[in-house]
């Protein structure tokens, strides 16, 4: 390797085969060359040269603090010990907030998972830290009762959080028990998950709302962005796209109405609301930037990971914090995984000659270099063989599944290349059963990219895959059809014509309602193809895409697929609003908007606030703080969840049987 050059062609993807890099001969005559250590140096001084000029970040570890002070505060409200009951999925975000250390301080004896079956307390004082679902307060209600029935009395105390649905007191009511609990609300909106992500934490929210059509998160939503407003000051613009995206503006609107009208000076204020359903494709590809593909393999929640044994080299499993904290993390967690190994390659080297500064050291000059340098470089070693372990780890993983093969199929679909190999490779991936999940992914993907399925296509690949999997998914067909995720291709004609006979059946108040149906119905349809065109997702073919010196957002698909949800964002800042989009936003059926809400400083314009509604991909997030080195700006992103393809459609499988 010493002295060796390497040439890096970005649209290989035998990159997984062989080597987390490209390694590749000397090109041909009048490509150009690089030695590859000499591009990480310059990237990294290239990249902090950046850095230098990007506005400061608000601190958001205020609402972390906020948070657990109303935590500690509603738990005084119960005094003395007491056994603490929390729901599974707020057991993470709990840790960031308020460890078991500071839960004991304040009087707390035992801590338990919610799991909805006989509680083994003994205690005389019962607390649950909930989501307002109703089995949960179902459970509860069975619990009051049957200590009545027992003769045993205790004191029982709900904490609803983020907020309490009007239909968990109803629940209370209806079981007998309103009188014997009290409740209370902890507001907890927002998890700071890093410097610049923000999450809700509501898994939830992609189904309820976009499935299911409820509708009960939108308040939850807009009052996440009204606490965001009161603490670090108003937003001078507002833009947004999609249904959901307009409800959540509105809520926020009315609660700014409502509430303390003072004004801060502005931390950041532009801000981006966009719906989940306006960009479907883009969580639908493998990820492969360093943080995606850890989150695709590893699963990262609330930031942290567990390495297991395969990349630990022990017998142990280690979590890990994933976060800009981690030297070394945050400098490969945006970078395309091809040029990863090459910067833990470099970064060992660099590690060692720290090490080897020991030697020929005096006494004195020992002394310092253990107080100061030794702890940190210990520490950084134990990160880097960490990292180095991961990437080897999903390199195997990968190469095991033919990944190459996958990527080539995904970069063919959204070029729109091969449809009918592609559709060969898709039947042959759901009859090996190789993963229920990505099968389901490609065929959503398929759908997506060619505006739904032929019919014979639809019913062929529909067969094989409930011959695969079992019969009982055909209600998640029904949902990625309710979706527009899934679909079989209909003709104009067949739309008017039913229309049309339905039509003489109904009077013409009717036939009004009737017509707006159906155009909705034609415009689940997906548009990708004209709007890849009219925005240049897809670069032309042929091109030469140079990993290493990224020259767009495309990069973060191996320069196959700028993310459309990114490159409206960046079009609409570009022009200050929807002038001249009006094209694009009728191929994503309209609801866009544009407000204005208040004063702003110069370098606040600077920190544009993005809130994804229904999730968001570690990839988008790579993405956009590209664009904010580009654009010498700083992007903080809000979403609901962190997702990801596999998250996104296992909450649409509906598979009990």
């Amino acid at each position: 390797m010493e002295g060796s050059r390497f040439y890096v062609r970005g649209s290989d993807v035998s990159v997984w085969k062989h080597a987390i890099w490209i390694a590749k001969p000397l090109p041909e005559k009048g490509d150009e060359v690089y030695p590859v250590v000499d591009i990480v140096v310059a990237l990294h001084m290239a990249q902090t040269e950046r850095r230098r000029d990007a506005p400061e970040l608000p601190d958001f570890s205020l609402l972390k603090r906020v948070a657990r002070d109303q935590l500690i505060f509603l738990l005084e409200q119960l005094p003395g010990r007491k056994d603490l009951f929390i729901d599974a999925d707020l057991m993470s975000p709990l840790d960031r907030i308020a460890n078991v250390t500071i839960l004991k301080q304040h009087e707390v004896d035992k801590l338990y998972k919610v799991e909805l079956k006989q509680v083994v307390s003994t205690s005389d004082q019962l607390c649950f830290l909930i989501r307002p679902r109703i089995k949960t307060v179902k459970w509860i209600s069975d619990l009051v009762n049957s200590d009545k029935a027992a003769g045993r009395f205790r004191r029982y105390k709900i904490i609803f959080t983020p907020q309490k649905f009007y239909a968990c007191d109803t629940i209370l009511e209806e079981q007998g028990v309103y009188g014997d609990i009290t409740t209370d609300e902890w507001n907890f909106y927002i998890l700071p998950l890093d410097d610049d992500i923000l999450s809700l934490e509501l898994p939830e929210f992609f189904r309820d709302n976009f499935l299911e059509g409820d509708q009960r998160w939108v308040t939850t939503g807009g009052s996440a962005l009204y606490l965001l407003q009161t603490m670090y000051g108003s937003f001078s613009k507002v833009y947004g796209i999609g249904r959901c995206a307009k409800m959540v503006y509105e809520s926020w609107r009315e609660q700014m109405e409502d509430g303390d009208q003072r004004i801060k000076q502005p931390e950041f204020a532009k801000v981006f609301l966009i719906d989940r359903d306006v960009d479907f494709v883009t969580p639908l590809c493998s990820q492969v930037v360093y943080e995606g593909l850890v989150d695709d393999i590893f699963r990262i929640k609330c930031s942290s990971v567990e390495f297991g044994p395969d990349v630990t080299s022990s017998d142990k499993s280690i979590k890990v914090m994933l976060n800009s904290q981690d030297k070394v993390f945050n400098e490969i967690r945006n970078e395309h995984f091809s040029n990863v190994f090459g910067y833990l390659s470099q970064k060992a080297k660099n590690l060692q000659t720290a090490y080897d500064k020991r030697r020929g050291m005096d006494i004195q000059q020992m002394k310092t270099f253990v107080a100061d340098e030794l702890k940190g470089l210990k520490q950084e070693h134990r990160l880097l063989s960490l990292h180095i372990g991961a990437s080897e780890s999903m390199m195997k993983k990968k190469t095991k599944q033919d990944f190459q093969e996958l990527l080539k199929t995904e970069h063919s679909l959204l070029e729109g290349f091969e449809i009918r190999e592609c559709i060969a490779y898709i039947a042959e991936h759901i009859n090996r059963q190789v993963s229920l999940i990505d099968s389901l992914r490609l065929l959503c993907l398929l759908s997506l990219t060619e505006n739904g399925l032929l019919s014979k296509d639809y019913r062929s690949l529909k067969a094989q895959f409930l011959q695969s999997y079992g019969i009982h998914h055909l209600l998640t067909f029904a949902n990625l059809r309710q979706l527009g995720l899934l679909v079989e291709q209909q003709s104009g004609e067949t739309l008017t014509a039913m229309e049309s006979k339905v039509g003489k059946l109904v009077n013409d108040k009717t036939v009004g309602k009737l017509t707006d149906a159906f155009s909705s119905l034609a415009n689940k349809k997906s548009n990708f193809r004209a709007l890849s065109r009219k925005l240049a997702l897809v670069p032309k073919s042929g091109e030469e895409y140079d990993l290493r010196v990224p020259r767009d957002m495309a990069y973060i698909f191996s320069g196959a697929y700028i993310p459309l949800s990114c490159k409206l964002i960046e079009q609409v800042l570009e022009r200050d609003g929807w002038t001249g989009l009006e094209e694009v936003t009728r191929m994503l059926n309209g609801q866009e908007f544009a407000g204005s809400a208040g004063g702003h400083s110069a370098d606040a314009q600077r920190i544009i606030l993005v809130m994804f509604l229904g999730g968001c991909t570690y990839s988008e997030i790579s993405a956009l703080r590209f664009l904010g080195k580009e654009r010498g700006c700083r992007f903080v992103v809000l979403t609901t969840a962190i997702t990801n393809s596999a998250r996104l459609l296992e909450a649409l499988l509906d598979n009990h049987a």
